[in-house]
């Protein structure tokens, strides 16, 4: 698909299914899990001809359907070959697409091909045949013999056996045919599941069409250990959330800057030196939030497309968008076994490609960033923020713009209580509105907040001018003048019990926040001292009890609101007694008892008005923080939070399609939707990078994206209507904390339990785990450094054990899935312990071992590489292949086969080079993707890698010696 075109998909409807339900929606008006093609048939040839004289065929398959409005042939899909056999019976199973066939009249070309050696590098034509899906449908066992035609039309080139797929039938077959001559025992060859009729319901349960899009579809069949066979389904789908998250995001990081630059305008008025330094600032925020704007406009023009390809990754209007984002899922239906579905997420590793890795990547460039921005604050003579109070203030600031409105509207639900007279609802609505309003206080009480009230007031431009008249004066005479200007930026709140004005200064402290070096003077004797070096200024002129009273005031104000509501509910519940002596006649006025409003009014807005001039106040010290962190990061700060937000963007699709996904899988099981709302789900991405030149840098964006993905809540909602666009998953929140939601269809979000109904935020752990295996993780093992993959999994391991002991604690192992390999966890979080300490090369033991703890915890599955292509491939499908050996007793004669089968390039129909006598030109051969997919697109098979990777060792290995 790298190349624009999208490849066949393959899957389909039954036949009968699709005429009785032309739409193929459930009662929850859309498909929430993939319906499995159910038209499947398997190949097998018998006395095939060769065309040389002294050697066997090597056999392969290609299918081609009529497309019954043009006319002419589209090449679907190829069979893998079988080796040095005249009766060879093939592993890759045929499965339609949706779009071709569309009814039962549809035509099915089978044209067999003799390959001269498996480089798969020329071919020649054995024989052709050709049948209609009603023919295999009505033929007896739906069995259909077809006798090939040969190019000269003599019918001596040998038969080809069709039989459909079904489930639930045997059917004799000669297993010694797949690799010899011989004649041998009979065994079946159709898996005898009896688990079908479970899995049909669960094939029809409502979940896909919202999120994953153009399914491929392959089937196999392989032998088991006991000589059964089991039919293996490979599905791959693209994942509209590819544009979908990072377009969402892109507009919250907009609005984001765009609130900071309001912010910033409404700050006041401020000294040139700092005036100066918040005009720069908001230039760039204006440069990020020009450039953003002009990438969603790009990403807005482009329609169709659900993924973008590796050729793309440096593309700049594409720099927010995952790498190849694809979903895949293997389901295994074996004999006398439970049907079991294995899924994965491949993707590119999140990286800014687009701005290169010549310096490194997030987690080099933040460490050196952070150790130079001291003396970046000294230059810009800013206040020195860590991360830790940076991170504070953005929490503070999205905690007021969250609080606020929600106190606002809770303060108007208690008065329409009150106006009603429900004592019930009076209680309710006040037991709301003192928890937010607790907690709003508890968020002010903060010292970063009272520090950054005094570095603002020394911001001032009166103070500056003040300071730079300054003048050797008399203690008396000096002492006067900061009074007058104390007095002037007094703002006492009146009318509340327990305020009075600030406490004349004796002494005054100024500070400079001109260019020049920072000093201090203080009057005394008459002298002056040098100044002190302190992060946070000190000075008498600014009352530091100041803001504790006005915080406390809101306190204050709701015990006011308290205080009246249980007067009101007891005058109520003892009519009969007297009205008790007012204890708090200076702020509580007489009106009629009757009307519980009236009284209560003037508290509660009393109550509104000091939490809004308490969230300016504190909106504006938290303000002046951010602005003085930017000011010290200019600019290499802005630079470093557009590679972060590309990065984040990147893992933040990723995560939400497999969190999509594995809910989906697990909506019918409570022990899942149990852990999910009391734990949450472990994310595991498995990373094949390696540590040598500019895949290191790629590396250390990768680890700081998936850290970040730790700021990440999930929630789920239910739609307001059951149409494709309501089920889209969207993100709202701010770079501080995102909320991912996803909404489900009514009749599907009232069979989950009431914590999840109810909006509980559902978490995720993400861990990273890193074995480079390419030739130049040879070269970095031997002569580089790998201490970053070392730091990595050690950091991820001791996350993931911590997850598990969380787990453990709060879900029983019962919720767990099962599996063959009886190994307990702990067991494998100590091997991968070991392993993670352990000195060896490649090892890859580490993967193995994290991505079954994986899967025995309900988690994630994520693979990741440079571009999700070749090596993300050869890893999923030989993990594809030992799950089936694990868990499903694939035989070992079978593994390789299975290997290859998985792994075929010309599986996707990369054959239209071949020549076919009989086509001439009404042949239309889809055209090879350049993009090796995980299912069956890799670059050579198995064997030929091998070579490969040798002969390229020796290369490197004597170029460098």
């Amino acid at each position: 698909m790298e190349d624009g075109t999208q490849q066949l998909g393959h899957c389909v409807v039954d036949m009968k299914e699709l005429s009785a339900n032309p739409e193929g929606l459930t009662a929850a008006g859309v498909m929430l899990t993939p319906k499995l093609p159910k038209v499947e048939f398997s190949l097998t040839c018998k006395d095939l001809v060769s065309s040389g004289r002294d050697r066997k065929p090597n056999a392969l398959v290609q299918v081609a359907v009529v497309d019954p409005h043009k006319q002419h042939l589209v090449t679907q899909t190829c069979t893998e070959i079988v080796e040095a056999n005249k009766d060879p019976l093939f592993l890759t199973g045929v499965t339609f697409p949706s779009e071709y066939p569309a009814s039962p009249e549809t035509l099915v070309k089978l044209t067999v091909y003799d390959a001269k050696d498996k480089s798969q590098e020329s071919s020649n034509f054995l024989g052709s045949a050709t049948f209609s899906v009603s023919d295999l449908l009505r033929a007896k066992d739906e069995r259909l013999t077809l006798s090939l035609r040969s190019s000269d039309g003599v019918c001596t080139a040998g038969t080809v056996v069709v039989s459909r797929l079904k489930m639930g039938e045997m059917e004799e077959v000669d297993v010694d045919h797949i690799t010899t001559d011989i004649q041998s025992q009979k065994c079946p060859m159709v898996c005898e599941s009896a688990s079908h009729h479970a899995t049909i319901d669960r094939e029809n349960n409502p979940l896909t069409g919202p999120v994953f899009k153009n399914p491929v579809c392959k089937v196999y069949r392989f032998q088991t250990v006991d000589s059964k066979w089991m039919l293996v389904r490979e599905q791959m789908e693209e994942c509209t959330l590819s544009f979908s998250i990072p377009k969402q995001l892109l507009s919250l990081y907009i609005q984001e800057d765009m609130r900071r630059l309001q912010d910033l305008r409404e700050l006041g008025e401020l000294s040139p030196h700092w005036d100066n330094l918040r005009k720069e600032v908001m230039t760039r925020y204006g440069g990020i939030v020009s450039s953003y704007q002009e990438t969603l406009a790009e990403l807005d023009k482009i329609t169709g497309r659900s993924f973008k390809p590796s050729c793309c990754k440096a593309q700049k209007s594409l720099e927010f968008i995952p790498i190849n984002l694809h979903t895949q899922r293997m389901r295994v239906t074996c004999p006398r076994k439970t049907d079991a579905s294995y899924d994965i997420i491949t993707v590119g590793a999140p990286a800014a490609h687009f701005q290169g890795f010549k310096c490194g990547g997030l987690q080099r460039l933040l460490s050196r960033y952070e150790a130079d921005k001291k003396s970046f604050s000294t230059a810009y003579q800013c206040i020195y923020y860590s991360p830790q109070h940076t991170a504070k203030a953005q929490e503070v600031l999205s905690t007021m713009s969250l609080l606020q409105p929600h106190i606002s509207s809770l303060a108007d639900q208690l008065l329409k209580a009150s106006q009603e007279h429900s004592s019930s609802g009076l209680r309710d609505s006040l037991k709301n509105l003192s928890d937010k309003t607790e907690q709003f206080v508890h968020t002010l009480k903060d010292e970063l907040v009272k520090s950054a009230l005094l570095a603002l007031h020394a911001a001032r431009p009166g103070y500056v001018s003040k300071n730079q008249k300054q003048t050797p004066l008399q203690g008396g005479q000096h002492q006067g003048h900061i009074q007058q200007s104390s007095d002037q930026n007094q703002s006492p709140v009146q009318g509340l019990p327990g305020h009075s004005p600030a406490t004349p200064a004796t002494e005054s402290t100024v500070v400079c926040n001109n260019v020049e070096p920072l000093q201090t003077t203080t009057a005394g004797e008459g002298g002056t001292l040098p100044a002190k070096q302190d992060s946070i200024p000190h000075h008498k002129e600014y009352d530091e009890e100041e803001w504790d009273r006005e915080w406390a005031n809101v306190a204050k104000c709701l015990n006011c609101v308290i205080a009246m509501v249980d007067k009101l509910l007891d005058e109520d519940n003892n009519k009969q007694e007297p009205v008790p002596e007012q204890h708090l006649a200076d702020v509580i006025t007489s009106h009629n008892p009757g009307d519980w409003r009236e009284q209560l009014r003037p508290l509660v807005t009393r109550l509104k008005e000091c939490v809004a001039e308490v969230v300016e106040k504190a909106k504006k010290a938290m303000s002046f923080v951010l602005l003085q962190e930017a000011a010290c990061s200019i600019p290499q700060g802005f630079l470093l939070q557009q590679r972060r937000d590309v990065v984040f963007s990147q893992a933040l699709a990723a995560l939400a399609c497999g969190f999509v996904m594995r809910l989906y899988a697990g909506m019918q099981d409570k022990g899942f939707l149990r852990q999910l709302h009391l734990v949450g789900l472990v994310a595991q991405f498995e990373s094949l990078l390696s540590t040598y030149s500019e895949e290191i840098g790629m590396l250390e964006d990768m680890e700081v994206g998936i850290s970040d993905l730790q700021r990440v809540t999930f929630q789920i909602t239910e739609a307001k209507t059951d149409d494709l666009s309501d089920l889209q998953p969207s993100v709202c929140g701010r770079r501080d904390h995102f909320t991912v939601e996803v909404p489900l269809p009514r009749l599907v979000f009232q069979t989950l339990p009431e914590e999840i109904k109810e909006g509980k935020p559902l978490r995720v752990f993400p861990v990273l785990f890193n074995v480079g295996i390419n030739e130049q993780q040879t070269i970095a093992e031997r002569f580089g450094d790998i201490s970053l993959q070392e730091r990595i999994n050690q950091k991820n391991f001791e996350m993931l054990e911590a997850y598990y002991k969380s787990l453990s604690e709060k879900v029983p192992l019962e919720c767990l899935p099962c599996f063959q390999t009886q190994t307990d966890i702990k067991e494998l979080l100590e091997t991968l312990g070991q392993n993670v300490v352990t000195k060896k090369r490649k090892n890859v033991e580490i993967l193995w071992i994290a991505g079954t703890i994986c899967r025995r915890l309900n988690g994630i599955r994520f693979t990741s590489c440079k571009s999700a292509k070749d090596r993300t491939s050869m890893s999923v499908t030989l993990e594809q292949c030992a799950l089936l050996r694990d868990e499903h007793q694939l035989s070992k004669d079978f593994f390789i086969r299975a290997l290859d089968c998985m792994r075929s390039r010309l599986t996707q129909g990369d054959i239209g080079q071949w020549e076919d006598p009989e086509a001439g030109s009404v042949t239309e051969s889809k055209p090879a993707s350049r993009h090796f997919y995980p299912i069956a697109l890799l670059l050579v098979s198995s064997h030929l890698l091998v070579v490969w990777l040798i002969l390229s060792l020796v290369f490197l290995l004597a170029k460098y010696q």
